[in-house]
């Protein structure tokens, strides 16, 4: 059918905004074209291209900056690309909080020099690559974006997981990564055949509205069943949830600790926000409020409680610093669920507030294990043993980000636990109140689940402090951190401790960006 000129001139005025709404993907996307081509060029081996890296990503955070006004007062489009992405508050959160992150692994990088120079291209574009798929992740509103999204995220984070040459266990780490995540898309995108076939199409709002149909029969078919359940395998494959953590370990321990920040921040990000989306637009779409919470809300307390529960169990038992926060990690993992399974908007912003204080905490205790490796050549609590006496700063930062995980005041930690333990509570009240005495009773075992482990895990983050702090120094561990690596704990502990004492603005920020989004 041809188009007219008319037509024409207003399809090109609205790939044009879409285009520009959609800047900061299509910078980093451009960037990583020109590490590429750089590295075809001999004189560029012997310059560190992570700096080059982050200035677009400073210019990408700019432009989402202009924007931000845009899609916090509604005045920019939901969606684009013809309905594939939604560029809205809660996407724009997402995608800063991943521009942030990117940019200080590369810096971090830098400062510890992983990469070295010849090789900082190759990984700057993994890095880059993997951030631009999970940038997608978040603000992807299509199956097929989704599907997209996780391949381009999962594929340089596989390579990231190897990145150390001539390491056994890092070439191991990446294989088990590659074989277990190769295995959840396949069962993903299986799931995402069923849910399109079965709907009719592949958008959130045409899987919504299936949904809605279904509500007002009151029970779900095996087809739409199998097909969700599916989808979410792929999902808590990226959140190293329980019975899907089982690669998170190895690949932890056998990567590099700056590797094990960006796959436990990042790729957390991108999942929850994910997550967070698809669900909430499927419960917003039911006229029966208890539709979504009856069926899949269910299985995911379940998962939540599980992951909490063997992450903070399983890591007791770690003496290498990498493996016990990659099961740290699970546990948190299971937090963050816990709130996305009240589906809220209140769990919704809790999940973001969660996600915007483990940046700093998480990044900082990985890159004290960068520190401790730097100083002694090892990451085991042995290694860790009388830090407060050979580096004093990285020892306080050190017990700042595992407090931090543990959830103590002031920190940003215990603001992070406190916003999901409300939203449970809240949730259990609500489904009280509609006489669901069952769903009551299971946010507040889940509610329970959560102050428990949270117990459970000073065991282990109080041992490395003890490590660190009271135990004798090895007389073989003499070296120290470099300053900048010491400035750049410092700013990260500074940002867990700022973000602690005042959370408001935070909190404020995420109730706005979850405003919009479909739910209760």
């Amino acid at each position: 059918m041809p188009v007219s000129a008319e037509q024409y001139l207003s399809l090109r005025a609205v790939l044009g905004d879409h285009l520009l709404l959609f800047a900061p993907e299509v910078l980093v996307a451009g960037t990583v074209c020109v590490l590429l081509l750089l590295r075809l060029f001999k004189v560029f081996d012997k310059l560190h291209l992570n700096p080059v890296a982050a200035a677009p990503l400073l210019v990408a955070l700019f432009l989402l900056g202009t924007q931000w006004d845009a899609f916090f007062d509604g005045t920019a489009g939901a969606t684009a690309f013809s309905g594939l992405i939604r560029l809205d508050p809660f996407a724009a959160f997402l995608r800063g909080l991943l521009l942030v992150f990117a940019l200080l692994a590369l810096l971090l990088g830098r400062i510890t020099g992983l990469p070295d120079a010849a090789d900082s291209a190759d990984y700057a574009t993994l890095l880059l690559g993997g951030t631009l798929g999970m940038m997608l992740m978040a603000s992807a509103n299509h199956l097929l974006m989704v599907f997209l999204g996780m391949e381009m995220a999962s594929l340089p984070c596989y390579a990231l997981a190897g990145f150390l040459k001539g390491r056994r266990a890092g070439s191991e780490a990446a294989l088990k990564y590659v074989l277990y995540g190769a295995a959840a898309s396949g069962v993903a995108l299986y799931g995402i055949s069923l849910l399109t076939i079965k709907f009719g199409g592949g958008s959130f709002d045409a899987v919504a509205k299936g949904y809605a149909d279904l509500a007002r029969i009151g029970s779900l078919d095996a087809v739409t069943a199998a097909g969700t359940l599916m989808l979410l395998v792929g999902f808590a494959f990226k959140l190293s949830a329980v019975p899907f953590h089982f690669w998170c370990p190895d690949v932890f321990e056998g990567a590099a600790a700056e590797v094990g920040a960006f796959l436990s921040v990042a790729s957390k990000a991108a999942a929850v926000g994910l997550t967070v989306r698809f669900l909430m637009t499927l419960h917003g779409a039911c006229a029966d409020v208890t539709f979504v919470p009856k069926t899949i809300g269910i299985g995911v307390m379940v998962v939540a409680a599980l992951t909490a529960t063997l992450g903070n169990l399983a890591a007791l038992a770690q003496t290498n610093l990498k493996r016990m926060l990659a099961y740290s990690t699970i546990a948190h993992a299971g937090y963050m669920l816990m709130a996305v399974a009240t589906f809220t908007s209140d769990g919704a912003a809790a999940a973001l507030f969660y996600l915007a204080g483990y940046l700093p905490t998480n990044l900082g205790a990985f890159a004290a294990v960068a520190a401790v490796r730097t100083a002694t050549g090892g990451e085991t609590l042995d290694h860790c043993r009388g830090l407060a006496k050979r580096s004093p700063a990285t020892a306080v930062t050190l017990t700042v980000f595992l407090l931090s995980l543990l959830g103590l005041p002031p920190l940003v930690g215990f603001a992070g636990k406190f916003q999901v333990f409300e939203s449970v509570y809240t949730a259990g009240q609500g489904f009280g109140r509609l006489g669901l005495t069952g769903l009551e009773g299971g946010f507040y075992a889940l509610l329970a689940v959560g102050v428990v482990n949270t117990v459970v895990s000073a065991g282990y983050y109080l041992r490395v402090l003890k490590a660190a702090v009271l135990d004798d120094a090895d007389a073989e561990a003499q070296g120290q951190p470099s300053s900048g690596l010491t400035a750049f704990l410092l700013l990260l502990a500074a940002a867990v401790l700022v973000l602690g004492l005042a959370w408001n603005p935070l909190l404020a920020l995420t109730a706005k960006a979850v405003e919009a989004m479909p739910g209760r």
